[in-house]
């Protein structure tokens, strides 16, 4: 019987995100016998700062990472946006699933949308790029820092601790709490983190059996979208003291990739898009969204 080691964050949203791939990975291969490997990973273990302020992109993948390298685990399942542009050496990323929504939510305690919110709300996020992009639009807000869990994040809310929160909607969707957003946000007004939405099953490079498992839960629309996403934040140097964001969808035949940029203390916000035909592969992809990213570094202001 064929085995498969799949490592994974300790938290609720990532177990079980990672349990639902793996449960289409036994669909695929029944016979295929596999084990979760948990890893707390730096990410998790500091949440009284926000990530910013300890290490930026990498630190909720760094030891999962390390656990493949050391041969203790096949594969490790990650949230996209968690992901550097540049890997860990030997290991690649060989599959994207199908993306969940890639969109951003609002749960307030009243119910008010984000634009009916009183002035001096108190909105909870530690996500620079979600701030910056509510604050462009509603300025009179409070943008309070609020780490912590999906879970964690809907309690202090519901308590009064801030009148609103920010979350991504597929960890809502995935762990099927998705009623509790009160307002989904539209790309126009709070652009998607790079990747989010997306899972990403990592590697070590050249083990063609593992390849040839995860070959059939790959998604081609979701691997060329995020593709492009990811080349906007190499192009960059996207970390989360970065505030960037890029989402790319299909447009017809058409890509449609959108991208944000601000230095690092949120000034200087400039936008930028991008419409080619539908990309023949990743790397046409990730070329694409290198160009955005150099284009909005070089840009002044919009």
């Amino acid at each position: 019987m064929a085995r498969l080691v799949y490592a994974t964050r300790r938290s609720k949203l990532a177990l079980a995100q990672s349990r639902a791939f793996v449960a289409r990975l036994t669909k695929v291969d029944p016979l295929l016998a596999i084990e979760e490997l948990t890893v707390v990973t730096t990410g998790d273990r500091v949440q009284d700062r926000p990530l910013s302020e300890i290490g930026g992109k990498g630190l909720f993948v760094k030891e999962i990472e390390q656990s493949l390298a050391d041969g203790l685990a096949d594969i490790a399942v990650h949230s996209s946006k968690d992901v550097p542009a540049e890997l860990a050496p030997g290991l690649v990323i060989s599959c994207f699933p199908e993306r969940e929504d890639a969109r951003d939510v609002l749960v307030s305690r009243s119910g008010a949308t984000l634009l009916e919110l009183p002035a001096g709300s108190r909105v909870g996020t530690t996500s620079f790029r979600r701030s910056l992009q509510v604050k462009h639009r509603r300025p009179d807000l409070v943008i309070v820092p609020l780490r912590g869990n999906v879970d964690t994040r809907l309690r202090k809310c519901d308590e009064g601790e801030v009148d609103a929160i920010l979350l991504a909607r597929a960890g809502l969707v995935r762990l099927g709490l998705a009623e509790r957003a009160t307002e989904i946000l539209d790309p126009s007004l709070c652009l998607p983190a790079i990747g989010q939405g997306a899972l990403a099953v990592e590697q070590r490079a050249g083990d063609e059996r593992v390849a040839r498992l995860l070959a059939p839960l790959a998604h081609a629309e979701t691997s060329i979208a995020v593709s492009a996403e990811r080349g906007v934040m190499l192009a960059v140097g996207g970390d989360c003291q970065t505030p960037v964001a890029a989402y790319g969808v299909r447009s017809g035949g058409e890509l449609w990739l959108r991208a944000l940029l601000a230095d690092p203390d949120g000034s200087n916000l400039r936008r930028g898009e991008r419409r080619a035909a539908w990309p023949k592969s990743d790397a046409e992809a990730f070329t694409l969204g290198r160009e955005l990213g150099d284009e909005l570094c070089g840009s002044s202001v919009r």
